[in-house]
């Protein structure tokens, strides 16, 4: 699915409204987002408020996704990400509506695939069809890709036109959203990375910085063995990590999490499991301290797990 749709393609290539006048510009802005705890809410480069923790559908099924968006909308969770590329976009719409949580308390995710880029103007139409929902709150492009410029562009009309209300790439480097910066209008408010302990992008975060555009992590403890290396079990059998866990009767995944947010990164953890879930978003009682924060920033081994 997911997985063979992603590797045979890069084989073959080598809420509300925002109105038009909100959409930020290109200039840089040299400031960093700030993370509120209290609200868990970050405010984009664009003024829109997005929450800082999330729940990724990444490889559910359509029935795993409606329970695990039911139950992390039940525990607080507001952010929601998936994709077309995840096949369960239509389970995402379905779960929203069961949950009797309005829509515009609903912070919703979706990335166009790079099949999409072509003809991203209606793929957007369709996507919103499948999410039976009248806009969608943040729109990624999932990874570089021919045509995705034209994409982008037509992802900053989509804005023009009420149906997105922020938008951003994932899997875009330096390079690569320099590139999308040559002919944007509309500077990505997110930018959606393999993040972890491991693979902090100490380097490339003040680099995105300048232009207040957040780093949220997609494998923030370290991805599953389902695909990939599957980091997750070397992170939370960190001896540092574990030791940190202890000493706030924490869970390593739950410190990993808050080093995340500490750290100014949006964490978006998967999971079909509502203990897990639960487990996930009870992270807002306690704070790592300086100390803590540097033994953690010395796990950085620039080691991604993703074998993309």
């Amino acid at each position: 699915m997911f997985k063979q749709l992603l590797l045979s393609t890069l084989l073959t290539l080598g809420l509300g409204v925002m109105p038009s006048s909100e959409a930020q510009t290109t200039k840089p802005q040299a400031k960093a987002p700030t993370f509120n705890f209290e609200k868990r809410t970050v405010t984009l480069n664009n003024g829109q408020e997005m929450p800082i923790i999330g729940l990724g559908v990444l490889m559910l099924s359509d029935e795993q996704t409606e329970v695990s968006i039911l139950a992390a909308l039940k525990n607080g969770y507001r952010l929601i990400d998936t994709a077309h590329a995840y096949n369960n976009e239509v389970a995402v719409g379905r779960a929203i509506k069961k949950s009797g949580v309005p829509r515009e308390e609903i912070f919703l995710t979706s990335k166009l695939w790079m099949d999409d880029f072509p003809n991203a103007a209606t793929e957007i139409d369709h996507m919103l069809e499948r999410l039976d929902t009248p806009y969608i709150d943040l729109l990624l492009l999932h990874h570089p890709a021919a045509h995705d410029k034209e994409a982008y562009k037509a992802m900053e009309q989509a804005v023009r036109d009420g149906k997105v209300k922020s938008i951003g790439l994932s899997n875009y480097y330096e390079k690569e959203f320099a590139e999308i910066m040559q002919i944007a209008t509309i500077t990505p408010a997110v930018v959606q990375n393999e993040t972890h302990p491991y693979n902090q992008w100490i380097s490339l975060k003040p680099y995105f910085d300048k232009y207040g555009t957040v780093i949220e992590s997609w494998y923030p403890l370290g991805g599953r063995n389902r695909w990939g290396r599957g980091g997750k079990e070397d992170l939370f059998h960190d001896p540092v990590i574990v030791d940190i866990a202890k000493a706030y009767h924490k869970t390593p995944a739950q410190v990993i999490l808050r080093w995340h947010l500490q750290s100014g990164y949006i964490a978006i953890p998967g999971s079909s499991n509502p203990a897990h879930i639960k487990e996930n978003i009870d992270i807002f009682d306690f704070a790592l301290s300086d100390k803590d924060m540097m033994e953690m920033r010395k796990l950085d081994k620039a080691r991604r797990f993703s074998t993309f």
